[in-house]
């Protein structure tokens, strides 16, 4: 691999000067920390590397780089708005006159019949509309299909019986919020007590309460996959590690939570909804079809700001459903905004994940084969997309590592509790955590440092693309030159030696690693994979992953774009204009990104949205398509004016220009001008106006095959984390002294926003590491419905990283690039586990690492 040079990108000059003052090399004297070695200088908290690396790779087959702003830490176009008030979010809308507020009953038991309703005592307040119950709901809507063939009645409010905490039962529609609110607390409901099953484990017991009866049991599905001949690998084996695992319930709590605006037209049977909805679009045709009415009738609106959203706001549709009902049933638009109780009790949150792993090696520490039984809790019901958590990383179920033999149970269960959803990294913390603590136990069952161990299994660099033993494609990258910079940065070397000094005088330093593939532009197919063979083979195959851009330019040069990709703060404007403006040579202040949303307006498919770290890859590159398109049309328009043919015009610095002749040129305002003005002295074949619109859809995307292999995302980052920990002998606190994170995520488009997901993705990865879980009662009450009790990271418990990028551009994309949005998430649970049990010499740990947990698992 040929190494380009190291970059630093938007830092203050004093810090760039220390950086190059320092070195790669420096001591700690010169960075101004501790003269105590390597451990020294982490007890300093705050010390760090503030150097920002990129190290490029380039591949004969990958698109050249473009002189011009892609590739450059531009500052985000969004943020002036932002910073002055003037960002536009759920509440800022207000569409429509007379719009009344809802207010949502919920159940206050986890599994119950509903024996009575009764609503009087609400319709007595003076502004209220009317109260929607159960009734209403169930004489207005139809359950919401699932990708599962089971006979589940899911509903946006519970019918006959609630099988949750927290389970929508009524609402009421007032004058305004306070009145709703007032109302509610008045309306009475009469519960007939069942059973509750409120984990996996008495959910699958013998006898255990079944939440649909129609089902007969509470596995929704059981699929057993094999791939190679893993039987054959364990007989040879020299060492097998058997390793059970359990990932928690956890939620990303955005700052904004879930906002609806609905209104029920009743001359056309038609809904109009404004909401922050995220995507996939899939589960537009979810709520259409749970309405009674066409796609076409449905009409969802986003705003142009979101505040934040990290995958739960996937799940906004359910409200949707549920205010159009009443909007219907009341004939007034209604508005409703959930509060923080309601979003940490009944929103949704990541799926828990029970896995046994079973893990054959070689006694040169070979991976030959591994043995998966995972088991999902997707609470009550089965809610679209889920249960996408549990197949989307099917594809790279072996992670980083080159192994033929593969074996796999998936099952999905219900429990009491709410419906699950996507979570940043969904799938990705479910897999790696098992996966990685795995290859650390065997590490040392082999007497194998946990680096060597992971370098001896890497997928070589020589094979990519390289097609796993379960589908996937990887499309590029050098894992094991990832893993030499991440040990090289972290002084992995000095540290392992240091960490004996430490432990000798009674510190407890852990170290830990973890290797991840980071998927990004999921393939629709891969929920299917819950289907067997037979079914699919009886349904529409499913597949693929598209996205549209439509791009205009006015009379006086100006450029608008619109797509449909959903942004919660991600920075797809900036994207968007750095794209636009290298594409067609404009000035980046004429471009106008529009991430407000309209299925009646803008360009979208059924996989839109704003998951799986899909922008970079395909919306970004949906963009590049659209504006070659534009670009054409504005050559083919001056090459009679320059006297050249199309070909040889560039687009530059304002202008359309001979390539060569910098001097015979024509202003891109004056070609916009004849476009407009002047249609009928165009060129033939070039079309009046200058507008287009693009979709691209990513090749490999095919459904899954017979034998149940699939390509499950489009192209695929990688990433290695290294963590050093030092956990208190008396207190148990874990405390993070030095975190370092390398990432391959193709060609970086803005480093800039590059590092911002990273850190962003870190703290949440650092949060379910060490605070955040959900924790229920036996009844299934939820414990945690609150941040007194529901403990998030805040600045003062996160690292500064040192992070550092290497560039292997995919084949697959347009422009080259990966997602890298969600990695962190994945690995940082891994790595941190992985650092805390090597501190305490633990064999078993379990997330979050709080002190408590970790006091009795040392007791033991």
């Amino acid at each position: 691999m040929r190494r380009g040079s190291v970059r630093s990108y938007g830092l203050h000059a004093s810090v760039k000067a220390r950086a190059r003052a320092s070195g790669p090399s420096a001591s700690v004297e010169d960075r101004g920390g501790d003269r105590g070695g390597t451990l020294g200088r982490w007890r300093r908290r705050g010390t760090v590397d503030y150097r920002r690396m990129m190290v490029t790779e380039r591949r004969a087959e990958a698109p050249t780089r473009p002189v011009g702003l892609l590739g450059q830490p531009v500052r985000r176009v969004e943020d002036a708005a932002l910073l002055r008030g003037e960002g536009w979010f759920i509440d800022d809308i207000d569409p429509l006159p007379n719009t009344y507020h809802a207010a949502i009953v919920r159940s206050s038991v986890a599994h119950a019949r509903l024996s009575g309703t009764d609503i009087s005592a609400a319709l007595e307040v003076d502004g209220v509309v009317g109260v929607l119950t159960s009734d209403d709901v169930a004489a207005l809507s139809q359950p919401f299909p699932s990708v599962l063939d089971v006979p589940v009645d899911y509903r946006p409010a519970a019918v006959d019986v609630v099988r949750y905490v927290g389970e929508p039962v009524a609402v009421v529609v007032a004058r305004d919020r306070y009145i709703a609110e007032d109302a509610a607390e008045r309306v009475t409901v009469d519960y007939e007590p069942l059973a509750v099953a409120a984990t996996v484990e008495s959910a699958l017991a013998p006898g255990a309460p079944v939440l649909h009866e129609a089902v007969g049991s509470n596995t929704l599905s059981d699929r057993h996959l094999r791939y190679g001949d893993p039987d054959g690998a364990f007989t040879r084996a020299d060492l097998v590690v058997r390793k059970s695992f359990r990932v928690p319930r956890s939620t990303c709590t955005p700052v904004e939570c879930f906002g609806v605006v609905c209104h029920w037209q009743k001359s056309t049977s038609s809904v109009v909804a404004w909401c922050n909805f995220q995507g996939p679009f899939t589960t537009h045709a979810v709520a259409a079809h749970a309405l009674g009415i066409p796609a076409s009738r449905l009409r969802l609106i986003t705003p142009p700001d979101s505040g934040g959203s990290f995958g739960t706001k996937s799940s906004v549709y359910p409200y949707v459903v549920l205010m159009a009902l009443a909007s219907r049933r009341f004939g007034v638009p209604v508005r409703w905004t959930e509060d923080r109780v309601e979003h940490l009790l009944a929103s949704s949150s990541a799926t828990e994940r029970v896995t046994e792993v079973e893990a054959a090696f070689s006694s040169e520490g070979r991976l030959l084969a591994l043995r998966l039984d995972m088991i999902d809790d997707v609470g009550a019901y089965v809610r679209a997309p889920e249960p996408a958590t549990l197949y989307r990383m099917h594809g790279c179920l072996a992670g980083a590592y080159d192994v033929a033999d593969v074996d796999a149970r998936a099952r999905v269960v219900v429990t009491n509790r709410c419906p699950t959803g996507l979570n940043r990294g969904f799938g990705g913390p479910q897999l790696y955590l098992p996966l990685e603590r795995t290859m650390a136990a065997a590490a040392g069952m082999l007497g194998m440092d946990p680096a060597e161990l992971a370098r001896r299994n890497l997928v070589p660099s020589s094979s990519m693309p390289y097609t796993t033993a379960t589908g996937a494609v990887y499309d590029s990258g050098d894992y094991e030159a990832c893993l030499d910079e991440a040990l090289r940065l972290a002084g992995y070397s000095d540290a392992r030696r240091d960490q004996g000094t430490a432990r000798a005088e009674g510190r407890r330093i852990g170290i830990g690693l973890a290797c991840v593939v980071e998927p990004s532009v999921s393939n629709m197919g891969y929920i299917t994979l819950s289907q067997t063979p037979e079914a699919r083979a009886q349904a529409l195959p499913k597949s693929g992953n598209a996205e549209g851009v439509t791009i205009a330019m006015g009379p006086h040069g100006g450029v608008t774009v619109r797509f449909t990709t959903t942004p919660q703060g991600q920075g797809h404007a900036t994207v968007a204009t750095q794209v636009v403006a290298d594409v067609l040579g404009v000035d980046p202040a004429l471009v106008d990104v529009r991430t407000d949303a309209d299925t009646a307006a803008n360009p979208w498919t059924v996989s839109s949205g704003n998951y799986s770290s899909r922008f970079a890859a395909i919306g970004a590159g949906a963009v590049h398509v659209a504006a070659g398109r534009l670009a054409e049309q504005l050559r083919a328009i001056a090459a009679p004016l320059l006297g050249v043919e199309a070909s040889a015009v560039e687009l530059v610095g304002g202008a359309a220009r001979v390539a060569g002749e910098p001097s015979r040129r024509v202003s891109i305002r004056r070609l916009a001008g004849a476009a407009h003005w002047d249609p009928a002295g165009l060129p033939p074949g070039v079309d009046a106006g200058l507008a287009t619109t693009a979709y691209l859809a990513l090749p490999g995307l095919d459904p899954p095959s017979a034998d149940d292999r699939i390509n499950s995302s489009a192209t695929y980052g990688f990433l290695v984390d290294v963590a050093v920990v030092e956990v208190d002998p008396e207190t148990f606190a874990v405390k993070i002294l030095r975190y370092v994170t390398v990432h391959d995520a193709g060609r970086i488009l803005n480093p800039l926003l590059a590092e911002g997901q990273v850190h962003g993705a870190l703290a949440q990865g650092l949060g379910a590491a060490l605070l955040e879980r959900h924790v229920y009662d036996d009844q299934g009450q939820l414990l945690t419905a609150s941040f007194l009790d529901y403990l998030v990271p805040t600045a003062t418990e996160l690292p500064e990283p040192v992070t550092a990028y290497f560039e292997s551009p995919s084949p697959v994309t347009p422009l080259g690039a990966k997602g890298l949005g969600e990695g962190n998430t994945m690995s940082a649970p891994a790595a941190i586990a992985n650092a805390v049990a090597d501190a305490l010499g633990l064999e078993d740990v379990e997330v979050p690492l709080t002190p408590g947990r970790l006091w009795s698992a040392s007791a033991s």
